[in-house]
């Protein structure tokens, strides 16, 4: 299949563009908001661009992390709901504007993110998070020519929390994170939100 991954460069991203080359054999085009192929998820002019560069593909997976950590009592507007273009309407964008350009029967992955909120600053993520966990059921069955509409809610991923200087094993594997797009991608699915290492 021809994916195109956008936000390759990060954690989760490039180590799915990998799996999905090497172990999947599939041609993987690689788009961040830095680089060759480039596209930015709170610009849906960007968008655009992007489907005219790449053209038709089978499947779109967005893992591109724009949200943040951010308390209720931000200071400004601006600081609290920052990302909210990128992480959840741009996500919606990608999915009306992906439709348009992917194979029938192809495949489109989203991102949550956390769904245990058990700290503060987390509130923004729940917005952010729990929106996007309803949309895709919902937006999946409204989908044309059969194009199969899911998300991965990956919680906290192992390596990030390292890099936070926080307890990996408090998070899931990224290479575990990425088996579920994996089978999103290649499988029958529609309408799932997944939570890896849960259950």
């Amino acid at each position: 299949m021809k994916i195109v991954v956008i936000g390759a460069t990060g954690t989760i991203g490039s180590v799915l563009a990998e799996t999905l080359e090497a172990g999947g054999g599939h041609e993987v085009v690689r788009a961040s908001r830095s680089g060759p192929v480039a596209v930015d998820l709170a610009d849906p002019k960007s968008i655009d661009a992007l489907f005219v560069t790449v053209g038709t593909v089978d499947a779109v997976v967005a893992v591109a992390g724009s949200g943040q950590l951010a308390r209720i009592d931000a200071s400004s507007d601006d600081d609290y709901f920052r990302g909210l273009e990128g992480k959840l309407l741009g996500q919606v964008h990608l999915v009306r504007r992906a439709a348009r350009h992917v194979t029938d029967g192809g495949s489109l992955t989203l991102t949550n993110g956390v769904s245990v909120f058990s700290e503060p600053g987390l509130s923004f993520a729940a917005l952010v998070n729990g929106g996007l966990a309803h949309f895709v059921p919902a937006a999946a069955a409204e989908m044309p020519r059969g194009i199969r509409l899911n998300s991965v809610s990956p919680g906290w991923v192992s390596e990030t929390l390292e890099q936070m200087g926080r307890d990996g094993s408090a998070g899931t594997p990224v290479a575990e994170v990425v088996r579920a797009y994996v089978e999103l991608i290649e499988g029958t699915a529609r309408g799932q939100v997944i939570e890896p290492g849960v259950g």
